[in-house]
């Protein structure tokens, strides 16, 4: 009896491609950043506006003295210094003694209460956020040179308190401004589009 045998098939199993196209690239729009979905661009720009209320407050606050971090009648405009109290304080780090000659100084007061406003209202409006982003992680960087969180003890030799010797709050903030000015988070609940449309800004993509 013959026996045939029945011819067998080669079967072939194709993996996905992990490459990418080097053409094929995410949409995006007149801002060029990435086109987020609904829900990624209102928790951005939730995000946004809520850290633009941080510095705006700490700008009205420090201005007219509300009571909370600056108190009542100590305010900017009642003659008050908004430099004076932190940087006069500044008791660890290598700019210790350059922080306490800034201290109170005019230019120092209205650098930083213009940098609190402009990023305040940038990141509320949602306009500029790339500049802000600059601006911001400068301030920041800053300030964590101010608090100098790696230090264990004080000049005096008193512990600092320190809860992370990097990972603070003022590193979380610039952070934040990156990844905001990163994604374009202005075109939501902002003026972002509005914004990257004005001849100059389209013009000067730095200034989106």
């Amino acid at each position: 009896m013959a026996v045939h045998e029945t011819p067998h098939r080669n079967v072939r199993f194709h993996l996905p491609s992990m490459r990418r196209s080097a053409t094929a690239s995410r949409p995006t729009d007149e801002t060029n950043a990435v086109v987020l979905t609904s829900t990624a661009a209102h928790v951005l720009a939730g995000l946004r506006v809520l850290t633009g209320f941080v510095f705006l407050w700490a700008f009205l606050d420090k201005t007219f003295g509300f009571g909370y971090a600056t108190a009542s009648g100590k305010g900017w405009i009642d003659g008050g210094s908004p430099t004076k109290g932190f940087l006069s304080s500044v008791a660890a780090g290598p700019m210790e003694s350059t922080f306490h000659d800034w201290a109170g100084a005019g230019w120092a007061d209205w650098l930083f209460m213009l940098g609190l406003l402009g990023i305040g209202v940038a990141l509320i409006t949602g306009v500029g956020l790339r500049l802000t982003a600059v601006a911001g992680t400068a301030m920041m960087a800053l300030m964590w040179l101010a608090e100098w969180p790696p230090a264990k003890h004080l000049s005096d030799g008193s512990l600092s308190m320190s809860s992370n010797p990097f990972a603070d709050y003022h590193l979380i903030y610039a952070v934040v401004l990156i990844a905001l000015a990163a994604a374009g988070a202005g075109a939501t609940w902002g003026l972002g589009k509005a914004w990257a449309r004005l001849p100059f800004v389209s013009r000067n993509r730095w200034l989106l």
